[in-house]
């Protein structure tokens, strides 16, 4: 059988060495190379890999950083984390990883991680695979970020979940709305969802989170119904699904 993998670090000699030990291991096949988080997020999402080998430390978006934004992908990846830093060694293993490479690290030390993806892959699909895979996000679901990166014609831009006044879905895409203005940012609503204070944003309607923050009234409206009117005066209809929150809410 023949896996898929990805290769993720900023740097491109490190990016060059995995994948010439790679290249070693015919049943691993490299797909794709990203020299950044916000890039690994894309090509795991695109691409479904079965391996990923993470750099740790990164602009923009760092490992764990990839790991958080893949909440709701399924299915996960396993995940080597590769890094120069053993400090972050006790983290990487807290989100279940499967093996943590320190930089710089043997050919001897490589097949000994590859031994151990393989028999890891091997085992996809039975309860012996479970608690890896099904442990890594719940390892980090307590963890919310308080900025997210996302892509625009400028670069890479941060924008901060405090100044999100409200979440549009757009397919695997969410838009986010801000005073500075819009941002895409690729994730699906349920999992963009997942990483957000639910004392803070709360969904009005199945494609519509809003910061509760931001509101700046409630309008009663049909069958308990409300409009939501924003304070920049956007004007969102909640739905009959979501309507009760708004009204604990209300009051």
């Amino acid at each position: 059988m023949s896996w898929r993998a990805v290769v993720v670090d900023d740097e491109a000699l490190a990016r060059e060495r995995l994948r010439t030990l790679l290249a070693a291991w015919p049943a691993v096949a490299l797909v794709a190379e990203c020299g950044d988080g916000v890039e690994a997020v894309d090509a795991v999402t695109g691409l479904s890999p079965d391996l990923l080998f993470l750099d740790v430390q990164m602009p923009e978006l760092d490992g764990f950083g990839v790991v958080r934004a893949l909440d709701g992908h399924e299915p996960l990846p396993e995940i080597v984390f590769v890094t120069a830093y053993d400090r972050y060694a006790l983290q990487a293993f807290e989100v279940h990883a499967l093996d943590y490479l320190l930089k710089p690290f043997t050919r001897r030390r490589f097949g000994e991680a590859m031994e151990h993806v393989l028999a890891r892959l091997a085992q996809r699909g039975t309860d012996a695979a479970a608690p890896g895979v099904a442990g890594l996000m719940r390892s980090l679901e307590r963890e919310r970020p308080d900025r997210v990166a996302v892509r625009t014609a400028r670069g890479v831009e941060f924008v901060k979940i405090a100044e999100v006044a409200w979440v549009e879905a757009e397919g695997n895409y969410v838009k986010l709305h801000t005073h500075a203005g819009a941002y895409l940012l690729r994730r699906t609503l349920k999992a963009f969802a997942g990483q957000l204070d639910p004392r803070r944003f709360v969904q009005v309607h199945r494609s519509a989170l809003v910061n509760v923050d931001r509101i700046a009234r409630l309008e009663p409206w049909f069958h308990g119904e409300f409009v939501v009117i924003m304070d920049d005066g956007t004007r969102l209809m909640s739905s009959r699904t979501y309507s009760a929150t708004l009204r604990r809410l209300a009051g």
